[in-house]
């Protein structure tokens, strides 16, 4: 069996599984939490319509003169779910023999496995977005925070803005932010001082910026991340992680299998940003 670990199947290694993998899985996920979430747990079918609302505008009124109608246009996004699993075996032998808890290891194998395939899926919507900042052959910079801020707010994207990037772009923005490698001395921002002390970009720009493994690109180092408006990209979950397990006579082990249902899709274009940067260490 793939991922193979290897139990006899008891009622408290079942749960220390299942708690783990529910636990890790909620903790893990940077992106999910920064984008909209629509529940369709309990709902038939796999697909939801997440409608898309266009500004309208005020206008001055007259007296006496009834007000004009605005006309409200709406549009919609169809996100489709579908199943998502991994499993791992824990066979009574390793169970037995191990000196750690092998059932909270397993379950944490299992809710991180979830979380990373949640965050790729997201992530992989960044290079869909129709604006982006920053050139694929040359490293990022803190101009493109700010270009990015300037396009979400020229296209009216509600905030908080954040923004999520590769580790090695955001080493280069820290480098930028504490001029690290300089022999010069310089008075460093309260975002610098943050940055070289505790390694954490933070707000650039009005924008909350975070860093993930998820994000990916093209070859040769172009990772591209992105700035964005919680209504650019939506999550939805039809449901929600289960944990269930099947005992293997021939394999002298048990079997549990974790399962998620949901869809990802870009539901507001002009609401996000793509950020590249050729950043290597």
């Amino acid at each position: 069996m793939a991922n193979e670990v290897t139990s006899s199947i008891t009622s408290e290694t079942f749960a220390n599984i299942v708690q783990a993998a529910q636990f890790t899985l909620s903790e893990k996920t940077v992106i999910r939490p920064l984008v909209h979430n629509y529940d369709m747990t309990g709902s038939p079918g796999l697909t939801a319509q997440v409608p898309n609302y266009a500004a309208i505008a005020a206008a001055g009124l007259t007296e006496g003169t009834d007000a004009s109608n605005t006309a409200w246009n709406t549009t919609s996004t169809t996100i489709t779910a579908s199943e998502i699993g991994v499993m791992v075996t824990l066979t009574d032998l390793a169970t037995s023999a191990s000196v750690g808890d092998l059932a909270a290891a397993a379950g944490r194998q299992l809710g991180d496995a979830m979380a990373k395939k949640v965050d790729d899926d997201l992530a992989a919507l960044f290079s869909g977005f129709s604006n982006s900042v920053g050139d694929p052959k040359a490293e990022v910079s803190i101009e493109d925070f700010f270009k990015a801020a300037a396009t979400l707010r020229a296209n009216n994207a509600p905030g908080p803005y954040t923004a999520v990037i590769h580790p090695y772009q955001a080493h280069q923005l820290k480098k930028l932010l504490t001029n690290a490698g300089s022999t010069i001395s310089h008075n460093l921002s309260e975002v610098g001082n943050t940055a070289l002390k505790d390694g954490f970009v933070g707000r650039l720009a009005g924008i909350d910026i975070f860093e993930s493994t998820c994000v990916t690109g093209a070859s040769g180092g172009n990772y591209i991340g992105a700035a964005f408006s919680q209504d650019a990209l939506g999550f939805v979950l039809k449901r929600a992680m289960k944990v269930e397990a099947q005992r293997d006579a021939s394999m002298r082990g048990t079997e549990y299998v974790g399962t998620i249902a949901y869809g990802v899709a870009e539901t507001f274009d002009d609401y996000g940003v793509g950020i590249q940067g050729d950043s290597q260490l």
